[in-house]
């Protein structure tokens, strides 16, 4: 059975979602959040029963600090943090994630994501493609899923999956799916592939960090993937004309929030998503993608 704590990002629900799932050995944590949600992480442990200190495996799909940034915090009571091979160096020296997320974030850091810290080398655990491994009777699978960033996993568990930001942001029952797409690692070619691959395997459901159980893969994916390619192929000409990001990000909003309106989203729907998926962090991400694909400077 998997537990959904919602971690209550900025003061607000269904933004960021943390998974337990109950073992022989305790209870297994699937993503973080940020340090700054740690007292609602906290809080959700105990109402099923457990303290942080019980928590002794955490898996993240990625290091992004809205899904890793309270690892560290596991890690100093002695717990295992899994990760991909390629984020797990960040982790236990996160001075490079830190330099770009402060140069991001200014001085919202701190309200934003809260403390980050180093993880000692011999908590952290890097898993190869396609790996299987069991905790507490339970067996997972590591299924490596670029696109969205690559050191991305997917966490694969029977007939279910947790899904991370590469299975789209969906907040609500009827709000749109929608691709989270920060620089630097956007790469839409890799995504495609990724999302075949979660296609492929006929999933009953996908456990999304933003937000919740997708109980119906496949019409899911298929929207995710149109949007992807729509919102990259509408911000390609812009890119093109070398229109600074911060001029195209207004237009770039209207956009979005008129196929939002097209869905009767409330103001607060519309404030989770972007919460959930900045739309700065997109332009800018798409802004980078195009000029990798190309080789071009913006």
């Amino acid at each position: 059975m998997v537990t959904t704590i919602d971690l209550r990002f900025q003061d607000r629900d269904n933004a960021i979602a943390a998974f337990v799932l109950k073992t022989k050995v305790g209870p297994v944590l699937i993503e973080t959040g940020p340090h700054s949600c740690l007292p609602a992480l906290e809080a959700g442990l105990r109402k099923i029963g457990y303290q942080l200190s019980d928590v002794q495996h955490v898996l993240l799909t990625h290091i992004h600090l809205d899904h890793a940034g309270a690892a560290w915090t596991f890690a100093q009571q002695g717990a295992t943090i899994y990760v991909h091979p390629l984020g797990l160096p960040h982790l236990h020296n996160p001075e490079k994630l830190l330099t770009s997320a402060k140069r991001i974030y200014q001085d919202k850091m701190d309200s934003l994501w809260g403390d980050l810290r180093p993880i000692p080398i011999e908590k952290l655990r890097g898993l190869r493609t396609g790996e299987r491994f069991a905790i507490g009777g339970l067996t997972f699978k590591a299924l490596h899923t670029p696109g969205h960033a690559i050191h991305h996993i997917v966490y694969s568990m029977g007939d279910v999956a947790f899904t991370g930001d590469v299975a789209g942001v969906k907040i609500g029952e009827t709000g749109p799916v929608v691709p989270p797409c920060p620089p630097p690692d956007i790469n839409l070619q890799d995504w495609e592939k990724s999302i075949a691959l979660l296609r492929k395997k006929m999933y009953s459901s996908l456990f999304l960090t933003h937000f919740g159980e997708v109980k119906k893969p496949k019409p899911h994916l298929r929207e995710l993937e149109g949007r992807l390619h729509n919102w990259a192929n509408w911000i390609k000409p812009y890119w093109e004309r070398g229109i600074p990001i911060e001029e195209v990000l207004p237009v770039f909003i209207a956009y979005v929030e008129k196929s939002y309106d097209l869905l009767n989203m409330s103001d607060e729907d519309r404030l989770r998503y972007e919460l959930a998926n900045p739309p700065d962090m997109s332009v800018g991400g798409l802004y980078r993608y195009w000029s990798k694909k190309t080789g071009k400077a913006t």
